[in-house]
């Protein structure tokens, strides 16, 4: 029953015109729409800020990555590092020389020496491109007309055994000049200076006298030539042992106790860091 002038509604009619009434309801409508906008919006803004996000960490961890010898991963090497840093005296070799003689490359210094059972750790450098720097006299230079363009000099310390050893590296334009300088050199045993952990020049030893060290080698690898020798750390002759550590040897006869003999710590030192000081050129 209906009262006059009202309209009868149809079936469904009362929801589609409740949307009606909603959608074309002016302020009602704008609200809807702007808040279904806001939403789009606030979609894609957070899509930007995760991609920027994203890009300033990655830039972050390219600049703060660990490198060997931070004392602090990321954050660089310390005041304490750079305080142990070893001494360099000399100029160092131009970045743009390929196969210059770098210690950096050649024997990082936070980085040890390791040949078989043997570690050492790189003290002072000298480096150079006048050769006749590194002989322990100058009156007689066996390198004079072999054509040594440079030369650098580091000084090691053994950290198992208390041996001094000195590596001297020369380079050279071919390989018969080296072998002619290597010739030269092993003709005069004791003409590259020996130098100690603070560059210094330790020195020679005299014919006859107690010995600290045994006989350098030298060894022609490409166009270089690698002189390496080694000294007692504590000034012992060679051919005895510290107290309660075994006892002196006599030539032929096998030594008693564990610990090797001085002369036999000198010449693996001498050996191991010949051949690391080698093995850089071995195919150039």
């Amino acid at each position: 029953m209906t009262t006059q002038g009202e309209h009868t509604p149809t079936p469904g009619e009362g929801r589609e015109g409740q949307a009606g009434q909603h959608v074309g309801g002016g302020v009602d409508a704008a609200e809807g729409t702007d808040r279904r906008r806001g939403r789009r919006l606030t979609a894609r803004r957070a899509a930007g800020w995760i991609v920027v996000v994203g890009v300033v960490a990655a830039g972050g961890w390219i600049i703060t990555r660990p490198m060997p010898g931070d004392y602090i991963p990321g954050l660089g090497p310390s005041s304490k590092d750079a305080t142990a840093t070893p001494r360099v005296v000399g100029a160092p070799p131009p970045r743009t020389d390929p196969e210059a003689l770098n210690v950096d490359i050649l024997f990082p210094a936070q980085r040890p020496v390791e040949v078989g059972a043997f570690k050492a750790r790189r003290n002072g450098v000298r480096q150079g491109e006048n050769c006749v720097e590194v002989l322990q006299e100058r009156i007689q230079d066996p390198l004079k007309d072999t054509g040594c363009q440079s030369y650098l000099t580091v000084s090691f310390t053994g950290q198992d055994h208390p041996v001094l050893s000195s590596v001297t590296l020369l380079r050279f334009p071919d390989q018969p000049s080296a072998a002619r300088a290597a010739d030269a050199l092993r003709a005069k045993p004791g003409a590259v200076a020996f130098i100690l952990a603070d560059t210094s020049t330790a020195p020679a030893q005299q014919p006859g006298g107690a010995r600290t060290g045994g006989e350098p080698r030298v060894e022609a690898v490409g166009h270089y030539v690698t002189v390496t020798s080694s000294r007692s750390g504590d000034g012992r002759p060679t051919g005895t042992t510290p107290s309660g550590q075994g006892t002196p040897t006599a030539p032929g006869q096998t030594a008693t106790g564990t610990a090797p003999s001085t002369e036999q710590n000198l010449e693996e030192a001498t050996r191991a860091l010949s051949y690391a000081a080698g093995s850089p050129f071995a195919w150039m």
